[in-house]
């Protein structure tokens, strides 16, 4: 497969269809007849590397991914596959109160099972759909570097000069005869600087060229295509992208996830504003009377902390107050690239239980204990002799299938105990199982009881942490790709050739689309002249 020389001195790459200098056809005469009577201009017939070389493994590589009808296929195939991950929710977004598999299976039965072994539940983060959105990166690099590289020469090759068989196959083409040259060029000339053509002359012929750069509009787009894969692959690199929803009741203080532990909050107060029909804008009247309550505003007041130095695990961080803020629906607090926003919120979620250590029989109480929902201890000691041991909790209590006491999830939405109640005549204790208004004796009539005496309850607040360090990519990405758009929608790469051919005048003009507008183009130029309007014969041929 060597180079090939035209008659014009000029070595073309194998595979070319025309040369890239003159434009004289170099296929066999046999071959020329079976070609359309116009030259496809489309990449200036020049060679392409997926056109020519099938020998290598390299090759069928290159040659596979070049392919347009690949890159559409790999498109469709991550299409489906993200609009099958909006079908359930992703792991991300289902309460943590149990395993992803188990959730999934349990709320949406065999197709939730299915959704999980498949791996659509962390879709976006998944080996096989980062592996497409590579191969869609790859399959753009290699149309782009396919086709791009080769037009580019054939355009910065080209000469003013061309091969008859180039000009009379094109679109339009026109012979004008018995033509008073001067008169006519200086016209021609003028208005197509007046136009905004660059004009090339050489031995007495003219080409008049614009908006070459308008080839480029599409291989602009891949180039923010790919800059826009880039970051939304970056994004599932630890560290760069951060989305985290973090639940913290008032009082709390907490590390902020996804910040190595360097940055903790403290949950001050949570404050939640209704609005008033008989204070507010009275448009909100009939609303609040169909549905209720409806939140004006709700937030967080918070403590930024700031470690003072690397903690162990386990080890008491040294914190040090960076700042107060308040926290508000798109307000949120914003510091080293993080952010905390208002989300959510839970009212008066249950914090403690009280209990009454009693007599059952004369309702004599020997001590009160009163027990951390979230940090219940094992033990707690009432003076004289008397003390309840927790041997069981079950936060959000419920009976499992096989009827032994579980628990739902570690949130106190129900909670339960099962106590030991130790008193001076009981020294090996009692055991009873004691619930929200439930309370079972499993071995026999205790004398002694828990007695249940109220609760303590906090508001939580939900926040979001966030933090994107790749959106300057996919805004790159998409600025790139609106200015391959309008660079390749809003302007056209036209041509126009005038040479002299034995007395007589040629005109032949090209232009990547937009026919309608090159012709009206050509007629005011070529106006008043001598010189033929070139005809159509695309038309025409279909008029035949």
């Amino acid at each position: 497969m060597n180079d090939v020389k035209c008659e014009c001195g000029h070595v073309n790459p194998h595979g070319t269809f025309f040369c890239e200098a003159c434009g004289k056809v170099l296929l066999e005469e046999d071959e020329q007849d079976k070609q359309k009577q116009m030259i496809d201009m489309r990449y200036e017939g020049s060679a392409r590397r997926s056109q020519t070389y099938n020998k290598t493994l390299i090759d069928k590589i290159w040659n596979f991914f070049s392919s347009v009808k690949v890159g559409v296929w790999l498109i469709l195939i991550t299409l489906v596959a993200s609009a099958v991950g909006t079908i359930l929710p992703q792991e991300m977004y289902i309460p943590q109160t149990m395993p992803a598999e188990q959730y999934y299976q349990d709320q949406y039965g065999w197709v939730g099972k299915l959704y999980f072994e498949l791996g659509f539940n962390n879709l976006y983060s998944s080996w096989w759909y980062l592996l497409l959105m590579a191969l869609i990166g790859v399959s753009l690099v290699i149309c782009s570097l396919d086709r791009v590289i080769p037009l580019y020469k054939a355009l910065k090759a080209q000469r003013v000069t061309r091969h008859e068989g180039f000009l009379n196959r094109q679109r339009l083409f026109a012979i004008s005869k018995n033509v008073i040259e001067a008169d006519s060029l200086i016209k021609v000339k003028e208005r197509l600087k007046a136009k905004r053509y660059h004009i090339r002359e050489e031995n007495g012929d003219l080409l008049a060229e614009k908006n070459r750069f308008s080839r480029w509009g599409p291989y602009i787009n891949h180039i923010g295509l790919i800059i826009f894969l880039i970051g939304g692959m970056l994004r599932f690199i630890p560290g760069m992208y951060v989305d985290k929803v973090m639940w913290i009741r008032e009082g709390e203080t907490k590390v902020i996830p996804e910040t190595n532990g360097e940055y903790f909050v403290t949950n001050n107060q949570f404050i939640k504003q209704d609005y008033n029909k008989n204070k507010d804008n009275k448009a909100f009247e009939a609303t609040i009377d169909r549905v209720g309550m409806i939140p004006k505003n709700y937030q967080s007041n918070v403590t930024l902390y700031q470690t003072a130095k690397r903690t162990i695990t386990g080890e008491k961080p040294d914190l040090k107050k960076v700042k107060d803020y308040q926290i508000r629906v798109n307000h949120p607090l914003t510091f080293n690239g993080y952010s905390l926003y208002q989300v959510d919120y839970k009212l008066d979620e249950l914090n403690t239980m009280t209990f009454t250590f009693i007599n059952k029989q004369t309702n004599q109480p020997y001590g009160d204990l009163t027990i951390n929902l979230f940090d219940p201890k094992e033990k707690y000691d009432l003076g004289n002799g008397y003390s309840v041991e927790v041997l069981s909790y079950f936060p959000d209590f419920e009976f499992s299938k096989s009827g032994e006491p579980s628990t739902k999830s570690r949130i106190p939405n129900n909670p339960a105990f099962v106590f030991r109640m130790t008193a001076p005549d009981k020294p090996k204790g009692e055991t009873s199982f004691v619930a929200i208004k439930q309370t079972i004796e499993p071995f026999g009539n205790n004398e002694y009881k828990m007695k249940f005496r109220g609760i303590g309850t906090k508001n939580v607040s939900g926040l979001t942490v966030r933090k994107d360090s790749t959106i300057w990519a996919i805004i790159l990405g998409g600025i790139i790709f609106m200015i391959g758009v309008i660079q390749g929608a809003y302007w056209n790469h036209r041509r126009i050739w005038i040479q002299r051919k034995n007395g007589e005048i040629w005109v032949a003009a090209h232009t990547n689309k937009n026919w309608y507008g090159l012709t009206r183009e050509m007629e005011a130029i070529l106006e008043d002249t001598n010189l033929t309007m070139p005809e159509d014969q695309l038309q025409k041929k279909k008029m035949e």
